[in-house]
């Protein structure tokens, strides 16, 4: 197995011979060697997780490939250090002096909240001045500015940010476009009263209506422009700063409080004490008494009484969060910071989950996980997989699951009690398997003793009829009989097997390849019987025969076949830099020749032929119109073979809601293509919108038939268990 870490700097390093077993401590060191970045200083995240504590790759279901980011633990002790400095030089540089060129401590004064940038009223609490500006003007000064409303105090105010408090309050007559006033306004609702700030008019109306239009001066640089003000009679003057020598002290008062915004108002009730309202009150019995008794849901921010509550409480918690019935969660399914991922009954019962045996499991390309899903057709689909041609090979077994040819990584058979066999492999496990190329006779599974773990058993006792060796007999065209077989009368009418050749079967049988897994084609199960096998024991023996148009790839046709394609060894991605990897640090090893031989085979030159789309396949394009422009870009890919041309069919014609192939395509007026379902259920949900460029769609048209029948013919098959 081998994976991704990616640092934040974009550094990319694979980190080959790693087992699912290993753990994050383990990891650590690893990473260290690459990064020369400490275990300690090391935070790793997967899909958002940070990984911690002693839990290995497989508790966070880590899977081949995948990218683990890094990011260093910055080294902070010395910011603290030189914070801390600066605070103390700066406390050294003020001293505390009783008034300023403008204020003198408690001095009512507006000061300006920088959160919404509205002016609210206070008293100058204290008054500071440095040292270090000689020049004598107010920016020597600065403020704490006590809030009159909720005594929160508010630091370092500049002289930009605190002014004398408003006290005259302005007639609407005397209002005049230009005017620079203090205006009631709320952001958020402009009908309801809001906060005070600096307005400048620019249309004043006083016909059916009364009321100003013009611009919030919400800071320098954020202006709200063209806003109507309907508290025209509150309207007030800003004060200007007046030297101390030149104000009378019989002048300065502090005026009642201006009308702000209520948050504490509630709407349901008006906040009525004597009626019950369960947003103010008590979400439960909606009383309003006893409000230190009342505990608040951090979540939906309902208040309830400790007797209210499910399951009651005795006092106010002491947690500093607490959640109501509504909103609390299973705490067995929250996964908490640095905890391993939860697992299912089903994943907890696998003997991979239990820490018996010594033997290190994790690394095995059976245990890595899929990162891909076949979706083209069913996971119960008869027969070829659109897209996949017979000599197709891949490396691993995964792999052939991720292509929806053989969806198993270890079971020799896919497929359904009651439905039948989907696919099989040869893979030489079962000594009475004989492999004469285009006739096997394949042995049934089951009769062994596999427990604790194990892949493979030699035979031990009989096997039945039943499960898999049940679905495989169903191929059959005959009837099933349990007890003697069957034998098919036309056995090309049978069920169709996919079957997949492994190169363990190749000391057996010289059909087998000589690397990986090959695709071999479509096979019929001519007749099913019991027999005693060489162990001794009772057996369950099928034989098949293939019936696929395209030759074996064994067969001088099949090879020539598998050239021309330009078919050739898939490897999972970044496998052959792993292995680079490996060999780079032991030469000379059986990876060095490993490698070799794959270089050695990419290199060669293989003839691809051209890929001649076949007349009734032209005849559909041809006559698909609207897609011209998209079939035109695909005939580019001929040159590359039937594989690749097919691939870039697939990738463009995918639909964008359900990413499948497009089945009942409807091409929009935009020219882009989605499936007649995804755009009807869009239209059900009121969205008449292109999902590709979002462009406003009026209505859609019918299925295009002649793209439909184009993409039938190029993917057999890919339309079987789509509903429209």
């Amino acid at each position: 197995m081998y994976i991704q870490v990616k640092s934040i700097d974009g550094r990319t390093e694979m980190i080959s011979d790693i087992s699912k077993t290993c753990r994050i401590p383990d990891l650590k060191l690893k990473i260290e060697s690459f990064f020369n970045i400490k275990p300690d200083k090391q935070r790793l995240f997967y899909k958002g997780k940070q990984l911690e504590g002693n839990y290995t790759l497989f508790d966070y279901n880590i899977k081949l490939n995948d990218v683990i980011q890094l990011m260093e633990k910055p080294d902070l002790s010395f910011l603290d250090k030189k914070v801390e400095e600066n605070q103390n030089v700066v406390q050294q540089n003020k001293i505390s002096v009783a008034q300023s060129l403008h204020f003198k401590v408690a001095d009512p004064v507006d000061y300006k909240d920088e959160a919404s940038g509205a002016w609210c009223e206070g008293k100058i609490k204290s008054i500071f001045e440095d040292e270090t500006i000689l020049e004598d003007s107010e920016e020597k000064y600065s403020y704490n500015v006590e809030c009159i409303r909720d005594t929160a105090i508010y630091p370092d105010l500049s002289i930009k940010q605190i002014r004398p408090i408003a006290c005259t309050t302005l007639d609407f007559k005397s209002l005049k476009i230009g005017d620079i006033v203090m205006a009631n306004y709320n952001v958020e609702d402009p009908l309801k009263r809001g906060y005070w700030y600096d307005f400048k008019i620019t249309k004043i109306s006083d016909k059916r209506r009364r009321f100003l239009i013009g611009d919030i001066m919400v800071s320098d640089t954020a202006i709200l422009v063209d806003r109507e003000v309907i508290f025209v009679d509150e309207v007030m003057q800003i004060e200007k700063n007046k030297n101390i020598s030149e104000r009378s002290e019989s002048a300065i008062v502090t005026p009642p409080l201006r009308k702000v915004w209520e948050n504490d108002l509630c709407n349901a009730c008006r906040a009525r004490p004597d009626r019950k309202c369960k947003e103010c009150g008590c979400h439960e019995c909606g009383l309003k008494s006893d409000p230190e008794k009342q505990v608040m849901c951090d979540e939906c921010d309902n208040a309830f009484h400790i007797w209210c509550t499910k399951p009651k409480l005795d006092k106010i918690p002491d947690d500093d969060y607490w959640f109501c019935h509504s909103c609390k969660v299973d705490e067995n399914e929250i996964v908490k910071a640095g905890e391993k991922l939860k697992y299912s009954k089903r994943m907890n019962k696998m003997p991979s989950m239990k820490k018996e045996g010594g033997r290190d499991w994790g690394k095995g390309m059976a245990c890595m996980g899929l990162n891909n899903k076949c979706t083209i057709v069913p996971i119960d689909h008869f027969g070829p997989i659109p897209g996949i041609e017979v000599g197709t090979q891949w490396k691993y077994r995964q792999q052939v699951n991720e292509s929806g040819v053989h969806r198993s990584q270890v079971a020799g058979i896919h497929g359904r009690e009651k439905q039948g066999a989907f696919s099989i492999v040869l893979s030489g496990g079962y000594e009475d398997d004989i492999d004469n190329g285009d006739e096997f006779f394949y042995t049934g599974s089951g009769g062994r003793d596999l427990s604790g773990n194990k892949r493979t058993a030699t035979q031990s006792c009989d096997q039945k009829l039943t499960r898999m060796n049940k679905a495989l007999a169903l191929n059959c065209n005959a009837p099933f009989n349990d007890t003697n077989g069957a034998e098919a009368k036309d056995w090309k009418k049978g069920k169709p097997v996919r079957v997949v050749r492994n190169y363990k079967l190749l000391k057996h049988s010289k059909y087998a390849p000589q690397e990986g897994n090959r695709y071999d084609g479509i096979y019929k199960l001519v007749k099913y019987y019991p027999q005693r096998g060489k162990a001794g024991f009772l057996i369950w023996r099928y034989m098949f025969r293939r019936d696929d148009p395209a030759p074996a790839p064994w067969t001088k046709e099949g090879k020539r076949r598998t050239e021309a394609l330009g078919l050739e060894m898939i490897y999972p991605e970044n496998y052959l830099k792993s292995i680079e990897n490996k060999v780079n640090k032991s030469p000379g090893s059986k990876r060095q020749l490993s490698l070799d031989s794959i270089n050695q085979s990419s290199t060669k030159k293989l003839k691809i032929e051209k890929y001649k789309l076949p007349d009734e396949i032209k005849k559909f394009i041809a006559k698909d119109k609207v897609n011209t422009k998209v079939w035109t870009d695909c005939e580019k890919y001929l040159v590359e073979g039937k594989p690749k041309y097919v691939a870039a069919v697939k990738e463009a014609f995918e639909c964008i809601c359900c990413l499948d192939l497009v089945f009942k395509p409807v091409t929009l007026d935009c020219t882009h293509t989605v499936c007649y379902a995804c755009v009807r259920r869009s239209f059900k949900s009121d969205i008449k919108t292109c999902p590709h460029c979002r462009k406003v769609i009026e209505d859609y048209n019918k299925p295009n038939e002649n793209l439909q029948e184009a993409l039938i013919l190029l993917f057999p098959g890919y339309t079987s268990g789509r509903k429209v």
